[in-house]
């Protein structure tokens, strides 16, 4: 089984996010997809940025993150502007 953190995209720190929100395994991140993943990610760490949600989808696809088409990007920053903590 591969190491969330050998995925392209996926630090040290968003590895362990992912890990403290219960998505241990590259098929876990995959099945549930970014945006679900992201607010998984949110719930341990309130500061997780559009950068680490970028970083999901990119890993989703198979792709870099910087290679995420400007519509997708675009999509993904209206879903977590709209999904910010209240503190935030």
């Amino acid at each position: 089984m591969a190491n969330l953190a050998d995925l392209p995209n996926i630090g040290s720190h968003l590895a362990e996010c992912l890990m403290e929100a219960d998505v241990e395994a590259p098929e876990d991140l995959v099945a549930l997809g970014a945006e679900r993943a992201w607010l998984k990610v949110q719930a341990v760490d309130p500061g997780a940025c559009l950068h680490m949600l970028y970083a999901l989808e990119g890993t989703v696809r198979g792709i870099h993150k910087k290679e995420l088409d400007p519509a997708r990007k675009q999509q993904l920053k209206e879903f977590a502007n709209a999904n910010r903590p209240a503190d935030a």
